[in-house]
């Protein structure tokens, strides 16, 4: 199955890279950069620089990237691994081949996971250089880019594993999948006591601690009420997630008839 898998992943990589749907992805991922330019900009020119870049780039990865690209992305391609087959009824010919389901699962995953860490990382990196252009010889200041990463990777890979299993599992995925993310995730992270441990969104937050990150902004409200779980249990959590989303995913795509609309 390892072959296999590689070949589906291999094949859905560069398909994913010739899709129309992938340029609109490409502005989502490029709007951070911008808005690190114009803020850039707009301190080159003033007398008074104000807030700093690195407060500047923590909130980014908190509101903008944690809270948005991430859910957007996972929701995106993570829905499509099996919805998109049925919709354009290649389904079929996917299933027909002598190739396990599992690995058509877990190749298109694992393809469209790496397509989104790179879009990601890529964002994250250009926004980081040009708002810490001044400062990148200080060590905390690249301590920061690093959680900041390993946490958004860490959220693509659960998130992305979560919603392939919904559009395996249901047909309307993409509608649950929106309430997951801007209903469940953003508000039950601020519910007082253990409630805020049923969502992912709790520990990728225990991980990405402030301790390293300038005080203020939106970080004193984004970090509102956390009861942050130790950061290896918050890792093993989203890695056990993981796991056993892609494993019912497998599951249900290996038992489950899907019907083409006319």
């Amino acid at each position: 199955m390892p072959s296999a898998a590689r070949s589906i992943f291999d094949f859905f990589w560069f398909a994913a890279r010739k899709a129309r749907r992938s340029r609109a992805v490409l502005v989502v991922c490029a709007l951070p950069v911008l808005a690190a330019a114009v803020f850039l900009l707009r301190r080159l020119l003033a007398a008074d620089p104000g807030v700093t870049g690195l407060r500047v780039f923590s909130d980014l990865i908190m509101s903008f990237y944690l809270q948005f690209i991430v859910l957007m992305l996972a929701l995106f391609y993570g829905t499509s691994v099996v919805s998109e087959e049925v919709e354009n009824k290649t389904l079929t010919y996917l299933t027909t081949r002598p190739v396990a389901k599992a690995a058509v699962i877990l190749g298109k995953y694992g393809a469209y996971t790496v397509r989104s860490i790179v879009l990601v990382a890529a964002g994250v990196v250009a926004s980081f250089l040009i708002l810490n252009y001044d400062h990148l010889n200080e060590g905390d200041t690249w301590l920061v880019l690093l959680k900041s990463l390993i946490v958004l990777i860490l959220a693509l890979i659960a998130y992305t594993a979560f919603f392939t299993f919904l559009g395996a599992f249901l047909k309307k995925s993409v509608l649950f999948g929106l309430f997951f993310c801007f209903g469940w995730e953003n508000i039950v992270q601020y519910f007082p006591g253990t409630t805020q441990r049923l969502t992912l969104i709790h520990y990728l937050k225990s991980i990405l601690r402030p301790e390293t990150a300038p005080a203020g902004g939106l970080q004193s409200f984004l970090f509102f009420r956390l009861d942050p779980s130790p950061v290896g249990t918050a890792v093993l959590t989203l890695i056990g997630f993981t796991a056993i989303a892609l494993v019912l995913a497998v599951a249900v795509f290996s038992r489950k008839e899907y019907l083409f609309e006319e």
